[in-house]
């Protein structure tokens, strides 16, 4: 008989938790830790993302919750979980570029604060860690405390908004002064209403490693997460 669920013949898949907020360096860093490390990949952000570049599509106002709501259960999400090319299509589209846009990021904390969007997208998540083998490096801002709190390795990353600024205006290819107070500005909105919601908001999970990357490289960050791990495999 083919034995079901963890256990000595059939342990759980390794989960590794980055949670932090925007600009810290969180995808970079997992997806580089996840390539080291033979595992796959999720940036639970993504599927956020998707889903408010679909109600901008459709013209969906990100306030009205019903309707999101609905979205979120009836929509077709599929997630390439490859940290050498993570891809997610929403309804057949590939969206994976269109969802990192401004218009997306400024729009996207408004729909993951709906509850019910928030508790259809942890259940699809956590069917992906559950699925994931021989483990997975997930990121976002609730992975240690909602999406899989029992995860064996919890990191915080965090970094001055000042970088995170820098960092995410490089990514937007938006280098000029003005370009980066406009996101310093979008960031501590972000922050704030991430940090505020009452579904599921950015915390600090108690027994994270917090990692302060202002003044390290991503793959300094790695080398850290990568020693965690062998130590928690130990």
């Amino acid at each position: 008989m083919q034995q079901s669920g963890p256990g000595p013949d059939n342990p759980a898949p390794l989960v590794v938790a980055v949670d932090g907020p925007g600009g810290s360096g969180k995808s970079t860093v997992a997806r580089a830790v996840a390539r080291r490390l033979g595992l796959r990949y999720l940036d639970t952000g993504a599927m956020y993302r998707a889903l408010t570049w679909l109600a901008l599509e459709r013209r969906v106002d990100v306030e009205d919750a019903e309707t999101l709501s609905e979205m979120a259960e009836q929509v077709l999400l599929c997630i390439d979980t490859d940290p050498d090319a993570p891809a997610i299509t929403i309804d057949g589209v590939d969206v994976t570029e269109p969802i990192r846009t401004r218009s997306v990021t400024n729009a996207v904390s408004a729909v993951s604060a709906v509850p019910a969007v928030r508790r259809e997208l942890v259940r699809r998540q956590r069917e992906l860690v559950t699925a994931a083998e021989p483990g997975i490096v997930v990121e976002g801002r609730d992975i240690g405390t909602v999406v899989a709190p029992d995860a064996q390795v919890k990191l915080f990353l965090t970094a001055s908004t000042a970088v995170r600024a820098l960092r995410r205006s490089a990514e937007l290819g938006e280098q000029n002064d003005d370009a980066v107070a406009r996101t310093h500005s979008e960031l501590e909105r972000r922050d704030t209403l991430d940090s505020g919601r009452s579904a599921s908001p950015l915390v600090q999970p108690e027994d994270a490693l917090v990692i302060d990357s202002t003044t390290m490289a991503a793959d300094e960050v790695a080398d850290i997460i990568v020693a965690r791990v062998t130590e928690a495999r130990v």
